[in-house]
C-alpha cells in the first residue's frame, strides 16, 4: 500500500494516520484488537469510511478492551447491529466477540496477542511469508480473508510495504525496528549457528575416524608376526624405497585436489 504515501500526508482524515500510525509497531492489546476490527469492518468499503466513523467504534466497543467484548451477549448484539457510528454487519460483528475470546486465549498459550504474533514471525527459520499468516490467521480467528490479513500485518509492521522508503513515515519508523526488520535479523542470526555445528560435527567425525585408521595400521603391522617374514620383507631396501617414493607422488595432485 506505499501507493498510500501519495494521497494521506496533509489528508484531512488520512493524514494523521498515515503520519503516525500506518506501519508503526504496536504492542498493546486494546490497539492490536481495534486494529483487528477496523480493517475486518474495511472489508468492501473504503478506508476512509472506517476512519471516520473511528470514534463511533471505539464508543461501540468499549474501548476495545478485549474482556469487555469477549463477555458480550445477545444484548450487546443488539445494540451493535442498531448502532450507525459503526458497520452494522451480522457477520462482522459476531466476528468482534468471537476474535476477543480467541485473544483472551492467546494470553494462556502465548502471554498474550502480540506475544502470539512474535512467535508466529518465523517459519522454519525463515519470516513468515504473507500466504502463511493468511493461512495461519484463517486458523485462529474469524473473518480474516486474505486482504484483510495482510493489511493488519503491514498497518502494524509484521509485514513490509506500508511505506515508501522515500516517505519520513518510512524514516521514523525505521529507527523503532519494524517486526519485519527483526524477523530477518532473527533468521540470518540462526544460519551462522547452523553453519558452525555442522562444522564442529565434521571435526568431531574426523576425530574419531582417525584413530580407526591408526588402529588398522597397527593391526596390520601385527598381522606379520614371525620375525624370519619380516627380515625377508627387509632383505631388499630397494623395492621398499619405490613404493614409499610412488605414494609420495601420488600425494602431490591430492593436495592440489584440496586446495
Amino acid at each position: 500500500m506505499s501507493g498510500y504515501c501519495n494521497i494521506a500526508p496533509n489528508h484531512p482524515v488520512h493524514g494523521e494516520y498515515h503520519d503516525r500510525e500506518y506501519g508503526f509497531p504496536q504492542r498493546d492489546e486494546s490497539d492490536l484488537f481495534e486494529r483487528l476490527i477496523l480493517e475486518i469492518n474495511q472489508a468492501g468499503l473504503s478506508w476512509e469510511t472506517i476512519l471516520r466513523k473511528r470514534e463511533g467504534f471505539r464508543r461501540a466497543y468499549d474501548g476495545f478492551v478485549v474482556d469487555k467484548v469477549a463477555a458480550y451477549g445477545q444484548a450487546e448484539r443488539l445494540r451493535l447491529l442498531e448502532d450507525a457510528g459503526i458497520i452494522r454487519n451480522r457477520l462482522k460483528v459476531d466476528a468482534a466477540i468471537h476474535n476477543a475470546q480467541v485473544i483472551q486465549g492467546l494470553r494462556a498459550s502465548h502471554g498474550g496477542f502480540a506475544q502470539w504474533l512474535d512467535a508466529h514471525q518465523l517459519l522454519d527459520g525463515r519470516p513468515r511469508e504473507k500466504a502463511d499468516w493468511i493461512k495461519l490467521f484463517k486458523k485462529t480467528f474469524r473473518f480474516t480473508g486474505g486482504e484483510i490479513t495482510n493489511e493488519f500485518l503491514m498497518s502494524l509492521s509484521y509485514l513490509p510495504g506500508a511505506h515508501r522508503e522515500s516517505c519520513p513515515a518510512y524514516q521514523r519508523i525505521d529507527k523503532l525496528k519494524p517486526y519485519w526488520r527483526r524477523a530477518r535479523e532473527q533468521a540470518a542470526a540462526l544460519k551462522p549457528a547452523s553453519k558452525s555445528t555442522g562444522s564442529t560435527a565434521r571435526k568431531a567425525g574426523d576425530a574419531k575416524a582417525a584413530p580407526a585408521k591408526t588402529v588398522n595400521k597397527t593391526v596390520a603391522n601385527k598381522s606379520v608376526g614371525k620375525p624370519a617374514p619380516a627380515k625377508k620383507a627387509a632383505a631388499k631396501p630397494a623395492a621398499s624405497k619405490k613404493p614409499i617414493a610412488k605414494k609420495t607422488a601420488s600425494a602431490k595432485p591430492a593436495a592440489k585436489k584440496t586446495r
